[in-house]
């Protein structure tokens, strides 16, 4: 298939009048990070300076547009280990040095249809089946063509097909962290705006068909369904909820037979400057047996089960994750604006059995200064169980244009 700004291109030069009107926006975007990991059963600490740089154009015209954007990760200081490179006697970080394209689409749309076709960032929902990874410093794109449709009121369909899964690993990637994933993935969703929130009904085929990717054994089948909103309860005071139940089984070449539910229940309260929220999280297991719990690897995993990253890889006897949050926020507090603190507790378990696997605590502070955005954040994972004591502490700074 050609490249998006070709077709784009192909498409403007055949039509004389269509390209007087093409409007040409930049896509400049930068962030620059300090990570810092401490992990017991490893003699060294990892620690990394990274920036990002993200630059393109998009170009427009009437109902067509297209994307180029390119991608590129500096290392300032290395001393970790990414995943490709380095000692593994240090914690992982896995955010490896890379130049690269990002993004490369055409999209078709209008008031109730959208065709986007090309590289493309797909997030849906609350990404924790299909999302963009936008944490690490690669973030994860498809090659796919994606259909939106929203022409009854309330009512959208999402249908992807997904050629190619391009990951965090980069242009280095390789093996079991490999630079892209084929497969014939097809990703469903239904959603419609009722009365009591959205109610989105999903079907998930994730096909990972390379052999040195756990042979096979992350191709899986996801059906569910998902409740998700909220109600005024009084003058700056709202109620926040999550329900979502999915069932997945094996697909396609995955040699391991198995069946696993997912289950969660979230609630949350908006009191003025005040946030509280809890919830209960489940990826069951099936026989205990490697990759044959529920699995989420096209998700942006980062946002679940704790910032330390213990559980990106479901355990074979699944996890229960039991959670509570609590934030405070401030509009604006001299110069800086959308102020925030935020605490989060995690208690994990297995799925078979109820062991408890540890504990989390997660700290967040952020704020708003002009186009550039801050932030502190601290993960502390203390192991009784499942993997081993890891402490991990960042400072970011994103800029976009």
């Amino acid at each position: 298939m050609k490249p998006a700004w070709l077709i784009l291109g192909s498409v403007l030069v055949a039509s004389p009048a269509m390209a007087q009107d093409i409007t040409l926006k930049p896509l400049i975007e930068a962030r620059l990070r300090y990570e810092n990991v401490d992990q017991a059963g490893l003699p060294n600490d990892a620690e990394a300076t990274t920036i990002r740089i993200r630059s393109g154009v998009q170009a427009s015209s009437g109902p067509l547009s297209a994307i180029v954007e390119m991608q590129g990760n500096l290392a300032l200081t290395g001393d970790y280990y990414d995943g490709l490179h380095g000692a593994a006697t240090r914690p992982l970080i896995a955010d490896p040095q890379n130049i690269a394209l990002y993004r490369a689409q055409l999209q078709y749309r209008t008031k109730a249809l959208a065709l986007t076709v090309g590289r493309q960032r797909i997030a849906l929902d609350d990404e924790r089946f299909v999302g963009a990874v936008p944490f690490r410093q690669n973030g994860q794109t498809f090659d796919a063509a994606r259909v939106e449709w929203t022409g009854v009121k309330g009512l959208k369909a999402d249908l992807t097909y997904a050629w190619r899964v391009n990951t965090v690993w980069g242009i280095d990637g390789v093996g079991a962290r490999a630079r892209s994933i084929g497969g014939n993935n097809v990703l469903g969703n239904l959603s419609y705006a009722s009365p009591v929130g959205t109610i989105t009904g999903f079907a998930y085929l994730v096909d990972q068909d390379e052999a040195a990717v756990q042979g096979f054994r992350l191709s899986s089948q996801t059906y569910g369904a998902r409740l998700a909103g909220a109600r005024p309860l009084g003058k700056g005071v709202k109620f926040s909820y999550q329900l979502s139940y999915a069932t997945q089984s094996d697909y396609d070449r995955n040699p391991n037979r198995y069946r696993a539910d997912y289950y969660l229940v979230d609630g949350g309260l908006d009191l003025h400057a005040v946030k509280l929220g809890a919830g209960y999280e489940v990826l069951g297991a099936d026989k205990g047996v490697a990759l044959a719990a529920f699995q989420t690897p096209i998700a942006t995993g980062f946002k679940f089960e704790g910032w330390a990253d213990k559980f990106l890889t479901t355990p074979p006897d699944g996890v229960r994750d039991l959670y509570g949050n609590l934030g405070y926020g401030w509009k604006q507090v001299g110069p800086f604006k959308a102020l925030t603190l935020q605490a989060v507790y995690h208690r994990f378990a297995s799925d078979r059995h109820s062991r408890l696997y540890g504990d989390e605590i997660d700290l967040l502070a952020s704020a708003k200064l002009g186009k550039t955005s801050l932030s502190a954040r601290y993960a502390d994972y203390q192991a009784d169980g499942f993997a081993t004591d890891t402490r991990k502490f960042w400072l970011q700074l994103d800029w976009s244009l």
